[in-house]
């Protein structure tokens, strides 16, 4: 145990004594600084290095002009002024350097007393307080430990030689003992503060912990609902479109395949949802992605288009500009906007003809999907206007633009335009 008691002290207090630890400026958004006004916050972040840098300059020039002569002035620079600016950059080689001031002045200048050397030990008594305000505690114990030999020595060794007088043994209890209390008083000052730090950094942890874990059984709530009553009711529709051609005798071809569709489409819709409810259940959604999966991208659009044609509506596909591959957030975007706006058309303007024009453009991908009046009444749809908002957060993301709105002769005209940097390759 004395083995690594002397190995932690010579750690702390000896090797890189002197090393370069400068005191940051306070915090302007803790404490007292954020209550004053902004501009004067620029200020008194620095107020401790500047009032310590002033009680430097005053402590120097009285215990110069207590000394007297060219010595005094040489050693209160040295002894007094340079530790307390020291513990602004370097702690540990100031209490050293505020140290070796205590005991020059008890060894070589006579007639030392308390009573009048209260300069010297208030200095000491501050430099100590600011090291071990910027240290662990473990080297303020070390620190006064070391304060307290330093007194013995001083007060058993040195009177024998000093017959005018040494450090008188009340003084030495005494400048000790307020020592002791007023470290033991910063120490716990410290310890508090790094306490209530603890506290709100837990806190701020658990609360973060707490709002993830809301967050995620919100979406395994989501993810059950859309499980057993999505994924069911699309499941009864592809088992129905399969068996429904073996109900009816002599299938018409058209119709067959009509079912066919139909199953196709009740397929593919329940193995993307079931990604999606796996993304969504999982605690980190980036993780269970599949990078190798398929997305569909801009070449993908033919059959799009042919499954809205079998669904009764006529598309016009028109593409200008030299085609060239996108990244794959562009294609996978652009194909959803595509999407979604036939989508939109078939629920919201039956009988319309729809265009698509795909226009591969100088830094970008436009598109516009526009539709005709529908010639009949829409049937009630039980959208919320999702599928625009889908629209819009896509190509905001993509730091694009977009519009939708209807037309003069009653359709319907969404255009957005997927910026795309020069020289971007396809991921």
């Amino acid at each position: 145990m004395a083995k690594t008691a002397l190995h932690r002290l010579r750690e702390d207090l000896f090797t890189d004594a002197f090393a370069f630890r400068p005191l940051l400026p306070l915090p302007t958004e803790r404490g007292w600084v954020r209550r004053l006004p902004v501009r004067a916050r620029r200020y008194a972040r620095w107020f401790p290095h500047s009032a310590l840098t002033l009680f430097a300059c005053f402590v120097t020039l009285a215990t110069a002009d207590r000394i007297g002569g060219v010595s005094g002035l040489g050693y209160a620079g040295l002894f007094v002024g340079a530790p307390l600016i020291m513990t602004m950059l370097r702690p540990v080689g100031a209490w050293w350097l505020s140290l070796a001031g205590m005991l020059f002045s008890g060894v070589f200048l006579s007639g030392y007393r308390m009573g009048d050397s209260s300069v010297n030990f208030v200095t000491y008594l501050i430099v100590v307080l600011f090291v071990a305000l910027r240290t662990r505690p473990r080297v303020a114990v070390e620190m006064l430990v070391l304060t307290a030999a330093a007194g013995i020595f001083l007060t058993f060794f040195l009177q024998a030689f000093r017959p005018y007088g040494g450090y008188p043994g009340s003084d030495l209890f005494e400048m000790f003992a307020l020592f002791t209390v007023v470290m033991i008083a910063v120490l716990s000052m410290r310890g508090l503060r790094e306490s209530k730090q603890q506290v709100a950094e837990q806190t701020a942890v658990t609360e973060v912990e707490r709002s993830r874990r809301t967050v995620l059984e919100e979406r395994t709530t989501i993810a059950r609902e859309l499980h057993d009553v999505v994924a069911h009711h699309m499941s009864v529709v592809a088992i129905q479109a399969e068996a429904a051609p073996y109900r009816v005798q002599d299938t018409p071809p058209e119709l067959a395949a009509a079912f066919q569709t139909i199953r196709e489409n009740a397929v593919a819709a329940l193995t993307e949802l079931r990604r999606i409810l796996g993304v969504v259940r999982s605690e980190n959604p980036e993780a269970f992605a599949d990078p190798e999966a398929p997305q569909p991208t801009l070449e993908a659009l033919p059959s799009l288009f042919g499954n809205i044609r079998s669904a009764g509506l006529a598309v016009e596909h028109v593409t200008t500009g030299a085609v060239r591959p996108l990244p794959q957030g562009v294609e996978l975007s652009a194909y959803r906007i595509v999407q979604e706006a036939l989508s939109n058309v078939l629920r919201h303007a039956p009988g319309a003809e729809a265009r698509v024009e795909v226009s591969y453009v100088l830094g970008g991908l436009g598109l516009r999907v526009v539709n005709g009046p529908p010639n009949r009444l829409a049937k009630p749809s039980p959208g919320a206007g999702h599928g625009v908002l889908g629209m819009r957060e896509r190509v905001a993301m993509l730091g694009g633009a977009m519009t939708a709105e209807a037309t003069e002769d009653g359709g319907y005209e969404v255009a957005a335009f997927l910026p795309v940097e020069p020289g971007e390759a396809a991921a």
